[in-house]
C-alpha cells in the first residue's frame, strides 16, 4: 500500500434510504473501492466501508438503522470533499451514468486562496460530492 493509500483517520458517515443504489453509485460511478458491505437478513446493505484510491475512507448505512446515535441522521444532508488527481474522469463517469452535475470541472480558489480544479455532483439521495485537486495547505 502506498503512503497515499494509507488508512484514513477521518471517516465521514452518511446514511441512505436505498443503500444498494448508494453502494452502486459510490463504487461504479464515483470510483470508491468496497471493503465491507454487511447485509441484513433480507440482503439489504446495513453498513458499508469504502476506500478512496488516493487515501481516505467512508462509512455509510441505512436510515432504517435507528438503534444508535446515528439513528437521527437523514439521507441527503451531507457534503463531502474528495481529493482527486483526475476530476475530469469522475465528471465523465457521472455524466455517463446520467448523474446530476451541479458544477462541471472548472478552476476555482478556495477560502484559503489556493487554486484547484474541481467539480461538484449530487448523489441519488442528494448528498453533495466535490472532487478537486486541492490537497490542503503546503507544509511550511
Amino acid at each position: 500500500m502506498s503512503s497515499d493509500a494509507a488508512v484514513s483517520s477521518v471517516w465521514p458517515v452518511l446514511h441512505y434510504d436505498d443503500t444498494e443504489r448508494a453502494l452502486r453509485f459510490l463504487v461504479d460511478v464515483l470510483g470508491f473501492a468496497p471493503v465491507v458491505a454487511a447485509r441484513d437478513e433480507h440482503g439489504g446493505v446495513v453498513h458499508a466501508e469504502l476506500r478512496w484510491p488516493g487515501g481516505g475512507a467512508l462509512v455509510f448505512g441505512s436510515t432504517r438503522h435507528t438503534d444508535s446515535v446515528h439513528g437521527v441522521m437523514r439521507a441527503g444532508t451531507s457534503a463531502v470533499y474528495v481529493v482527486s488527481d483526475d476530476v475530469d474522469a469522475v465528471h465523465r463517469r457521472v455524466v455517463a451514468a446520467g448523474g446530476e452535475v451541479l458544477e462541471p470541472p472548472h478552476e476555482t480558489r478556495f477560502g484559503s486562496g489556493a487554486a484547484a480544479h474541481v467539480c461538484t455532483v449530487r448523489d441519488p439521495e442528494h448528498n453533495l460530492w466535490t472532487f478537486g485537486t486541492y490537497r490542503g495547505p503546503s507544509p511550511e
